[in-house]
């Protein structure tokens, strides 16, 4: 009779880890089939938080308060920057004068543009206000395109050097198709104004 009691409590114990040990297993292998989903699903959230198809970024050392402008302008548009926000094509998001008060350390400014219009886009930098004596301003531009349900591909970025008070620079000239395609050989840094109204 002792015999068959200690079979008993032997067997029910081993059924016992068994079940446990399955379960384990079929916990771990439903995690291991949903990560890639969850990943997927975490890039696509934070792809999605961008407003526009094609956005220039504009950045500058948060130590340098002084106030750099970006200038955009789409295919047959007019040019966008800080007194002109928005057009049929670009609208500037944040016009940052670099300078105490702001909300954020990080001097930057950004441009989206509404869907990807083919043809030429223009990127110019322009130093608004008066620099220190021998102040050097690093400015660097960055392009991306977020086509329709992909990733946003940064396609272009470069640095200029800001020396003097109202100095606009071409940071890029470039083409784009209408699937949003960087078209070779179209980049080029050929200078052109975008401000038109004196300073």
């Amino acid at each position: 009779m002792n015999e068959l009691d200690d079979f008993e409590e032997e067997s029910s114990g081993t059924i016992f880890r068994d079940v446990i040990l399955l379960a384990l297993i079929g916990f771990v292998a439903m995690v291991v089939m949903l990560l890639p989903h969850l990943k997927k699903s975490e890039v696509e959230a934070q792809d999605h938080k961008a407003p526009g198809n094609v956005i220039v970024e504009m950045h500058w050392p948060s130590e340098q308060q002084v106030d750099v402008d970006l200038w955009v302008m789409g295919p047959d548009s007019t040019p966008v920057g800080f007194w002109n926000l928005g057009n049929q094509v670009f609208n500037l998001l944040r016009d940052d004068l670099g300078v105490e008060g702001d909300a954020t350390n990080e001097n930057y400014e950004v441009a989206y543009s509404r869907g990807i219009p083919a043809g030429e886009y223009i990127v110019n930098v322009h130093m608004y206000g008066p620099l220190p004596k021998g102040m050097v301003v690093p400015v660097t531009i960055v392009v991306s395109v977020r086509k329709d349900l992909e990733a946003t591909k940064q396609i272009l970025t470069t640095q200029i050097n800001l020396k003097r008070r109202h100095q606009e620079e071409t940071a890029y000239r470039f083409r784009l198709t209408s699937k949003g395609e960087l078209i070779e050989d179209s980049v080029t840094t050929l200078r052109r104004r975008l401000i038109t109204e004196p300073m």
